[in-house]
């Protein structure tokens, strides 16, 4: 999608089929035996079912099958899936627009889909997997009330630029609400010359001198990647021979003297820009900035593309972590289909007691055993965990 301003129109001009072309996705988030229904390989009947919704797919399932057969080669399919796509029953949309784990380009074009209709596209907007540049899109175009909903994401706004380009040509954008998204830019070091309202804030938060003077964000996140090679690979990235050498050189750059000087770096950038470096930096960065005391910016490395596993891991078992980030931890679906972070979230105090307990009834009865001996987890837990036991070794009634 583009982030240039597109005019409005009805739903279903948005879900015109696209022209057949190769799916950016592939069906391996379907279940095995489903996989059928978006092969292009598979009987034109088959396919046509998924076209029409008629197979039986989870809700976000079915989001990503109709994207898939927009891609198809017979027109009348692609016709058929933007129909549906385009008229989804809410037991569809509103459970599969809320989900984070739908690829996020899906979401994206589910978003223009749906710019019309505020229900839909507020849970769109919403979820944290819809594409920045997905929103930025629709920002021009959007009612009001998304605007204003748009104008509430702080992290998307410092992470993407172009959203608060997008919105300051929104003609249904109240004034005051521009005003509000552009001081909050100016201040947290983001500057946008081509924006008049963004340098009316400078004005106004500053003085008439501000107006020709651009603000003082400090290092960027790109010249911070390009001086210390911090944005090529992450140290725990599967590699081959050449990645393998890219990383010693880089781990080379990054001894003990140069770390300081990064880190020395790292606290003369602005906000935006921290949050940024957050989203391409590689593994190293990210350690340093999820102990950001601004929360936007801790925010942007949990919610970063790059992310792993092992750093997942490592803040579900941070007893320091912020709670914000533990927040998107014990809320992803995927992160939490994993056993040892389900298990490291009940250990971690700070995880509220209601998803402690969620978490609880899904441990292994070994690991229930140990937790209830356990006096560093949480009283609550303890207890519930001895009552679990308890009632495991009640004799069976006759």
């Amino acid at each position: 999608m583009s982030d240039a301003p597109v005019q409005p129109e009805s739903v279903e001009a948005a879900a015109e089929p696209a022209v057949a072309s190769a799916c950016p996705i592939t069906a391996d988030f379907l279940p095995e035996n489903m996989r059928k229904h978006v092969d292009p390989k598979a009987p034109v009947p088959l396919r046509m079912m998924a076209a029409k919704a008629l197979v039986p797919l989870n809700p976000p399932d079915m989001l990503g099958a109709l994207f898939m057969l927009m891609y198809d080669a017979e027109e009348k399919i692609r016709e058929t899936a933007g129909k549906t796509a385009s008229t989804l029953p809410d037991r569809i949309a509103a459970s599969g627009f809320r989900d984070e784990g739908v690829q996020p380009i899906v979401l994206g074009w589910f978003l223009e889909v749906y710019v019309a209709n505020d229900v839909y596209a507020e849970m769109l907007i919403l979820n944290a997997s819809t594409p920045d540049q997905a929103v930025a899109g629709v920002a021009a175009v959007c009612s009001q009330k998304l605007a204003e909903l748009i104008s509430q994401n702080q992290l998307r706004l410092l992470r993407h630029e172009n959203i608060v380009r997008q919105l300051a040509l929104n003609p249904v954008a109240e004034g005051a609400l521009i005003d509000g998204v552009c001081d909050f830019a100016i201040r947290n070091g983001l500057d946008l010359p081509d924006v008049p309202q963004m340098q009316a804030a400078k004005v106004r938060l500053f003085g008439p001198q501000a107006a020709t003077q651009p603000i003082a964000t400090g290092p960027t996140a790109d010249e911070i990647i390009n001086e210390f090679g911090v944005g090529v690979i992450d140290a725990d990235a599967p590699a081959d021979a050449e990645k393998a050498q890219r990383l010693a050189e880089q781990e080379a750059k990054l001894e003990e003297a140069k770390k300081l000087t990064l880190t020395q770096q790292i606290a003369k950038m602005s906000v935006s820009e921290r949050i940024k470096l957050a989203s391409k930096g590689n593994k190293e960065v990210r350690t340093m900035l999820i102990r950001d005391a601004n929360k936007l910016v801790a925010l942007a490395v949990i919610r970063s593309p790059r992310i792993t596993d092992g750093e997942v891991m490592a803040q579900a078992m941070n007893k320091g972590a912020n709670e914000d980030v533990l927040r998107v931890v014990y809320s992803h679906r995927e992160w939490t289909r994993k056993y040892p972070v389900r298990l490291a979230l009940v250990k971690n105090p700070k995880v509220p007691a209601q998803v402690l307990m969620r978490f609880l009834n899904t441990l292994a009865e070994a690991d229930v055993k140990s937790l209830a001996k356990d006096k560093n987890v949480a009283g609550a837990i303890q207890m519930m965990a001895k009552k679990m036991v308890q009632r495991k070794n009640e004799p069976k009634k006759g």
